[in-house]
């Protein structure tokens, strides 16, 4: 039902972002893409792909905001919302507006998170300029 274009990124909240970035970098000897310390995020390179790991400052208990994150390219990330719901797949919140364009995000019956997120913004980024 969902015309998945591909993965956007994996998503992690943590509690302290500088051992996050340590950890990373230094223990996992993960490439640091960028770091933004106001909202509280630092992405790493996941070797030659586009698709990374985004950290985010937040709670970190496994539920709610805590839950890993999936996001997977979608052409358009508010129609998909709409799909969903026709489906009968609620919406964890209204699209919301990211970097890139928007990200609808829903849990699984385990309470796993899968975002579907676009390019609208940044077509020239995204995968759905390939089509």
């Amino acid at each position: 039902m969902v015309d998945v274009l591909g993965i956007d990124n994996v998503l992690f909240s943590v509690g302290d972002l500088d051992a996050a970035v340590a950890f990373y970098t230094g223990t996992l000897g993960l490439d640091l893409a960028f770091r933004l310390d106001e909202p509280g995020m630092a992405l790493f390179r996941l070797g030659a792909e586009s698709p990374g790991l985004l950290v985010r400052r937040g709670p970190v208990n496994g539920g709610g905001d805590g839950a890993p994150r999936l996001w997977l390219e979608v052409a358009d990330a508010r129609a998909t919302a709409t799909a969903l719901a026709a489906a009968g797949v609620p919406a964890l919140g209204q699209p919301f507006p990211v970097a890139t364009g928007w990200t609808v995000e829903v849990a699984d019956p385990w309470g796993n998170v899968l975002g579907f997120t676009d390019y609208t913004t940044m077509p020239e980024r995204g995968r759905a300029h390939l089509s």
